[in-house]
């Protein structure tokens, strides 16, 4: 991300500075409008589409429950809406801490452009992180889902899912949708889009897959595991940006990105290739949304194993440039002394001013003794 000057002049109206510089109070007044929208008869039915969560039931309580009532929902067409609108609040919850956090930081530090990026990057990130770890966990807790691993596969198709469930599901992707415009708001550079674009779409595709596919559970799991691996990267980036003597963080990092690994490959073959695997009900059927059919089965392993090697490729890469920086020893640096091209030395100059001042007719001192003389 590049920065961002601030000058006194205001830009013209709808101009590419206007949008850029105004952007989080023109997607708050979007989203205000969805707001007003529901005190309003008229427009409520449209807007509660947008703000609230769509396709609940309602299972009534009986004997062998002990709860009231449990709400739980599916999803459907209607969650275009209500991601878009948490789209819009990811990015006025962008704006708030690159301006009234990550840039009051910026300031006092005096990063380097590209320091000043990936700061920025890494602090957006590991916020993020951090909020999603302790959500998911939280949910992880309250649904057992820890305790008890054959959850992860048992009872499929887990078409119903929990208010949590499904509301971080829609805040997965809100927050990953809103990277794309975040990349012309945040002025991005170039040569970092590629970069970015591929590791978007990545997150896009498999939060994707597992709520479509109705492999929330595992898929929770999956995501509570990696985002606490990334936060560590992102957090040790902070502390390495404020201290570069900080790079213990990145070991910890290292060792742990490599276990992640390992236990996501694990936990997906033991979830899809051995417990859905082992089935009884192995039909296609979109209506009741089951989908444990062998194609599937192996597209899904094929792509989570094919992702777990790409990022272990761009990992050992990561490690390599790091090695040899480090290992590399530092250049001396030899002065050089450059005389001004068309110049002579300082001594040849001398010699030549006293020539010029004789040839002009100043007498020197051996040439004043002879004529009085």
């Amino acid at each position: 991300m590049a920065i961002r000057k601030k000058s006194n002049k205001n830009p013209p109206v709808l101009s590419h500075e206007f949008i850029v510089q105004n952007h989080a109070d023109i997607v708050s007044c979007m989203a205000m409008v969805f707001l007003l929208g529901l005190m309003f008869e008229v427009t409520a039915k449209a807007a509660v589409v947008f703000v609230t969560l769509q396709y609940n039931v309602t299972i009534p309580a009986t004997e062998n429950q002990l709860t009231e009532t449990v709400t739980l929902y599916h999803y459907g067409v209607k969650d275009l809406a209500t991601v878009f609108f948490y789209m819009l609040v990811a990015i006025i919850i962008h704006a708030i801490i690159q301006e009234y956090l990550l840039d009051k930081i910026n300031r006092r530090m005096h990063f380097s452009k590209t320091k000043h990026s990936k700061f920025n990057e890494s602090g957006q990130l590991s916020a993020f992180y951090l909020f999603s770890c302790v959500w998911g966990t939280s949910i992880l807790v309250s649904e057992n889902y820890v305790s008890d691993p054959t959850s992860l596969w048992r009872d499929y198709p887990h078409t119903a899912m929990p208010f949590q469930m499904k509301f971080f599901y829609i805040s997965q992707l809100a927050y990953w949708f809103h990277a794309f415009p975040e990349l012309y708001f945040q002025k991005t550079k170039k040569e970092d889009i590629p970069r970015q674009l591929v590791y978007i779409g990545l997150y896009l595709f498999h939060i994707t897959g597992a709520y479509l596919l109705n492999l929330t559970h595992l898929g929770l799991v999956l995501l509570v595991l990696h985002y606490f691996v990334e936060f560590l990267f992102h957090i040790s980036r902070l502390f390495y940006f404020s201290n570069e003597k900080y790079q213990k963080g990145f070991s910890i990092w290292a060792i742990l990105f490599v276990l992640g690994r390992l236990l996501t490959l694990i936990l997906s073959v033991l979830t899809v290739g051995f417990g859905l695997a082992r089935a009884e009900n192995q039909t296609l059927d979109v209506s009741t949304g089951n989908f444990n059919v062998f194609p599937i089965r192996i597209s899904v392993l094929a792509s989570i194993c094919l992702t777990q090697a790409f990022m272990m490729w761009k990992f050992i890469n990561f490690q390599l440039r790091r090695w040899r920086e480090h290992s590399s020893p530092p250049q001396p640096v030899k002065k050089k002394f450059v005389t001004t091209k068309g110049k002579p030395p300082r001594k040849e100059r001398e010699n030549g001013i006293n020539g010029t001042l004789t040839s002009n007719g100043a007498d020197s001192p051996r040439s004043r003794k002879e004529k009085s003389s």
